[in-house]
């Protein structure tokens, strides 16, 4: 947690964040992914000042289980001096005991934040879905609590002024805005009309800005001028492709030249031939890609 420090911007961790996307599909499927097309409302995790602390974290700590499909999970929040937003002790279940930071006290329209987060680990957990190193779990973290709909708290507890800042999680405000218009861009959906940080919303414009490029890419018929054009000239010199370009050429066992690229909805890698005009389909996430290969 940023409370007062500098705030790192950008996108520093776009690669795994695009990697727990498709670890997501990968683990949960298409049909599972789709029953969260709703997200957590503003209502359901309100906290008033005049709340009683502790019965009100406990009834946000319901509601976050509940959109998680954890019926059976019980979360048991407490306060704490701390240096993280908040921890939460991962056992067999059914009874995880959180801790939030003290901040949280007088903070209290966070803690819908901080808990999303916190049983978002206690989903992923269940599921046995893990990435190798802690900060990279942290990430994944994050881009599924955002994925799945409860990540648009983390942005929104995003704030900073000249002489103060705060802010949640792992994943940078522009990363939170990436992952939140992938969801949008998905579900037909509008997070921004519920921030009540202006950061926040600069910061998913942003994220939406980079999403828009992901669609952009060639071989996909949306990608501009100048990217066709350098397709074309790649196409022609496919041993001297840039290795940061977004796709990859590689003949087939027949010898026949095919292109790869990542989907711009889940990332897993589609190959399709090179002959024109083609249509695809995502095998992990089913998006139907119209592609001029």
């Amino acid at each position: 947690m940023a409370n007062g420090g500098p705030v790192q911007h950008g996108f520093p961790h776009l690669d795994t964040v695009r990697e727990a996307i498709t670890a997501l599909y990968r683990r949960l499927s298409y049909t599972t992914v789709q029953t969260f097309s709703t997200s957590v409302l503003p209502a359901d995790v309100a906290f008033c000042d005049t709340d009683d602390l502790h019965l009100g974290a406990q009834r946000v700590a319901r509601e976050i289980v509940r959109h998680f499909r954890l019926p059976d999970a019980r979360l048991i929040v407490g306060f704490r001096e701390m240096t993280h937003a908040a921890n939460v002790e991962l056992t067999a279940g059914p009874e995880y005991f959180v801790e939030l930071n003290d901040r949280f006290r007088t903070h209290r329209r966070d803690i819908g934040a901080a808990l999303a987060h916190e049983v978002a680990h206690v989903y992923l957990h269940r599921l046995d879905l893990a990435f190798p190193t802690t900060a990279e779990n942290e990430i994944l973290t994050d881009t599924v609590t955002t994925y799945l709909g409860a990540g648009w708290l983390l942005l929104d507890a995003y704030r900073e002024d000249g002489v103060s800042s705060q802010k949640l999680g792992y994943l940078t405000p522009e990363e939170f805005g990436y992952v939140l218009a992938k969801r949008a861009l998905l579900f037909g959906e509008d997070p921004s009309v519920w921030f009540t940080s202006p950061q926040a919303y600069e910061a998913y414009v942003r994220g939406m800005a980079r999403a828009r490029r992901d669609e952009q890419q060639p071989p996909l018929t949306a990608a501009g001028w100048a990217g066709r054009r350098r397709y074309a000239h790649d196409r022609r010199h496919v041993h001297a492709v840039a290795p940061e370009a977004p796709y990859a050429f590689a003949p087939d066992p027949s010898g026949r030249l095919r292109v790869s690229f990542s989907c711009p909805t889940c990332h897993q890698r589609i190959r399709v031939p090179v002959k024109g005009r083609v249509r695809a389909r995502c095998g992990l996430c089913r998006t139907v890609l119209d592609c001029d290969t």
